[in-house]
């Protein structure tokens, strides 16, 4: 059967299969068995025009809800937080959305500047020695940073808490499978990591323990001990952490940590469905030349003026593939100046006090959910943004009347822990007001029970 996907004219079709030695396209498909080919043209609908089909998408397009109409409070690794309009306005410039990866690298100095920019904001957040970038995003980032634990320390094994967001433990598990290198999960105990657990598991063959704080449920851990239990088992201690939260809480380089990866969509990115987001990597000095991806360094040119360069791109693009790092190829370039633009624009103060509103918001909200008799609280753990709250009602059900009023509501997380039924987890960023916040309250009210 004949398809054209490619719009070719019948005279470049005739002349194209003349050079072949063929007298039709079915031809080029000889080898696949008839008795596996469809038979018949696709069940399309026939061409439209242009107009019929912007049209057509606006239709679809308008069944969906954002957070444009919705009112959120759901997170769980994606969050509403607001960002600037300089943001957006800045990173839509042509020399920064058309530019990828500086292969030539000394003549991309705004690129090499903006990326400087980003890895020194990185490390003074985190309050680490050194930060890379071209991250994909936060669960790689956390699975890049137990790959290079397990290739740099004696040892075959990552221990990594139940209490790290589920997708990121499923993408440290798919990296590390194929190394040859087990992942043992630490149970959890009242919402945070069981330390007594940790002390069993944690020995001379782990490589590295991996901890989040705040966790996926939002309760803040303490990872002093981890920091302990690793380093006198000569493991490294990888800390995923949310950079809005450091605004307030203790950075990994606090902490002790050899390694802080997170999520960084936070940072001025927008949900954007999912992705592209961007994770971040930073770490001590001492681990600086394990580091996958790049690292822009600061030099001085010919005539003594500033001037950036790659200083180390350990990746298998530039070096032998054996000695690699890393198989990053992209560059999150775009994704990284939208955070460098954010946190430049925010400052030190800005990004507390965005951490702070959104904290006490979200005890606020937290409170007067449970003041309605719907809800009880389940964890008795300080929290950041995020908090789980139970309640007699399928969380599933709740969430599409609360649809209807005009909210997305929180996350269901028996979708993820099986045990955690009819539990839910809300999120409130510094982006939601009092007033959105009580009329959730009133519309829970309202919802028949």
């Amino acid at each position: 059967m004949n398809f054209p996907y490619i719009p070719n004219t019948k005279q470049d079709e005739e002349k194209m299969l003349k050079t072949l030695g063929l007298d039709s396209v079915d031809r080029l498909f000889d080898d696949i068995p008839e008795s596996i080919k469809l038979g018949r043209r696709l069940d399309l609908n026939p061409p439209l025009s242009e107009a019929e089909v912007s049209k057509a998408m606006r239709h679809l397009a308008n069944k969906n809800k954002s957070t444009e109409e919705l009112v959120c409070f759901r997170g769980a690794g994606a969050y509403d937080h607001a960002i600037p309009s300089a943001v957006h306005h800045l990173i839509s410039r042509s020399e920064f959305y058309t530019a990828y990866t500086p292969y030539q690298p000394e003549i991309s100095q705004g690129t090499l500047q903006a990326i400087f920019e980003y890895q020194t904001m990185i490390a003074n957040l985190t309050d680490m020695e050194v930060s890379n970038a071209s991250m994909y995003d936060g669960a790689t980032a956390t699975a890049e940073a137990a790959m290079l634990a397990a290739g740099n320390q004696k040892g075959n094994t990552i221990v990594i808490s139940e209490t790290v967001n589920p997708e990121t433990r499923e993408v440290v598990k798919t990296y590390l499978r194929f190394n040859g290198v087990e992942v043992v999960e630490v149970p959890m105990k009242d919402g945070v990591t069981d330390m007594e657990a940790m002390r069993d598991l944690v020995n001379s063959d782990t490589t590295g323990v991996i901890m989040q704080s705040p966790n996926f449920f939002g309760n803040i851990e303490d990872c002093t001990e981890g920091v302990e239990l690793a380093h006198a088992n000569k493991a490294l201690f990888i800390m995923n952490v949310d950079p809005i939260s450091l605004g307030l809480l203790k950075t990994p380089g606090e902490y002790g940590a050899d390694i802080a990866v997170g999520e960084g969509q936070v940072l001025g990115n927008s949900l954007n469905f999912g992705g592209p987001y961007l994770g971040f990597m930073a770490s001590t000095q001492k681990q600086m030349r394990k580091l996958p991806g790049r690292i822009v360094g600061q030099t001085v040119d010919l005539d003594g003026k500033r001037a950036f360069t790659l200083t180390l791109q350990a990746r298998e693009q530039h070096i032998r593939r054996e000695k690699a790092t890393s198989n990053i190829c992209s560059n999150q370039a775009l994704n990284a100046l939208a955070a460098t633009i954010y946190m430049s624009l925010l400052g030190k103060s800005g990004l507390k006090e965005v951490a702070e509103q959104s904290a006490t918001k979200a005890y606020y909200a937290y409170n007067q959910l449970i003041g309605t008799g719907k809800f009880r609280p389940v964890y008795k753990q300080p929290f950041f943004r995020e908090f789980v709250l139970e309640t007699d009602i399928d969380v599933d059900v709740l969430n599409q009347q609360l649809i209807e009023k005009g909210f997305l509501g929180g996350y269901n997380l028996s979708k993820t822990y099986p045990d955690q039924k009819n539990r839910i987890l809300f999120c409130v960023t510094e982006k939601r007001t009092k007033d959105e916040i009580d009329c959730l309250i009133k519309a829970m009210e309202e919802i028949k029970w």
